[in-house]
């Protein structure tokens, strides 16, 4: 850590496929610290107790995922030693190898991380630390997409269902998940290495909540491959019309003309996870959808896609989305019900 009189340094690395959004939010939240707070109540700054800057490979500037310009402040070679370095998310595609593109990004961070800087990532950041070789032997956490794509690094220990991991020697590695989890990250950062106070101004200052209830309740469930089983391909067509119905694997098997084990076998290599498994998350996706954008009651709704024991659902909903259907309904339908007024 710097000595008490200079602000902590925290280089935010930016490749080309960078999240826009991410990149400048955390440059906003870091500056924040100890600065806004002040300037809100007296029209006078306080002293800033972070100085982040963008590093990146290519330090005269290129163009963002999205179509924004980014000017690095420097380049690798030639940044300012970090206290802590944070990963935004990027976009590449799930499951797809990162490759040798990379390379020069991933060994500024093994070299960051051994001269004893905090690391951080958020959302599929995660993958430049785990290319790296910092989290092996490691929980980990990234967004819900990208979970088989970290899960294919040895020794990692994926948490897909929270949206903050620390972890690491130390406790020298911060991960948030997918998402604007990457505000808890800089939160935690901030909290841990300015002061709570100050994390709790900037939460305020910016409006921020806590993602308290993890990553759960904004995964859909059903990641899921099309199967290029063409037999499977027709079940996974018919259930998608039919989830409701009383005993839909068995009339999958029925459709598929194949005993049960061969089915089950058939159906798990082809779509990643047993018939049933499917079924309940299909079930589960389609109940998500009725409640925020219906008000019927949720017994109707358990019925509607396939459960007549409404609590056999409840639980079963809130074991796979981390909330009950009812406390779901009221975070997730605020939008339609605003727009309906």
């Amino acid at each position: 850590m710097p000595p008490a009189d200079r602000p902590l340094n925290v280089a935010i690395l930016a490749v080309p496929e960078v999240t826009a959004s991410a990149l400048f939010g955390m440059l906003d939240l870091f500056a924040s610290a100890g600065r806004d707070w002040s300037f809100l109540l007296s029209g006078v700054a306080g002293e800033q107790r972070m100085r982040p800057y963008v590093v990146a490979a290519e330090p005269g500037g290129f163009t963002a995922a999205n179509g924004v310009w980014v000017r690095p402040d420097w380049g690798l070679a030639d940044a300012p030693a970090p206290d802590i370095v944070c990963v935004p998310d990027f976009f590449v595609v799930p499951g797809e190898p990162l490759g040798d593109r990379l390379t020069c990004e991933v060994a500024w961070l093994r070299a960051c991380h051994a001269s004893g800087a905090t690391m951080a990532s958020a959302c599929s950041g995660a993958l430049l630390l785990a290319e790296a070789g910092l989290l092996a032997g490691c929980e980990a956490t990234i967004h819900w997409a990208y979970v088989a794509s970290l899960a294919r690094y040895p020794d990692v220990r994926v948490r897909a269902e929270r949206s903050l991991v620390v972890t690491g020697a130390g406790e020298r590695i911060v991960m948030g998940g997918g998402g604007t989890s990457w505000q808890d990250m800089a939160l935690y950062l901030i909290a841990r290495h300015v002061g709570l106070t100050e994390a709790r101004q900037v939460a305020r200052t910016y409006m921020l909540d806590w993602h308290d209830h993890g990553q759960l309740p904004f995964a859909s469930l059903l990641v899921a491959k099309q199967a290029d089983d063409a037999l499977i391909a027709q079940c996974q067509e018919w259930v998608a019309m039919n989830y409701g119905a009383a005993a839909p694997v068995a009339a999958m098997m029925h459709i598929a003309a194949l005993p049960e084990r061969s089915f089950v076998r058939r159906f798990s290599k082809a779509t990643g996870m047993p018939p049933l498994e499917y079924v309940h998350r299909l079930r589960i996706e389609e109940a998500k959808q009725m409640l925020e954008t219906s008000d019927a009651p949720i017994e109707a709704v358990a019925a509607e896609v396939g459960y007549q024991d409404s609590s056999f659902f409840g639980r079963l909903f809130r074991r796979r989305v981390g909330l009950t259907p009812a406390h779901y309904r009221r975070r997730f339908s605020s939008l339609r019900k605003a727009v309906e007024r």
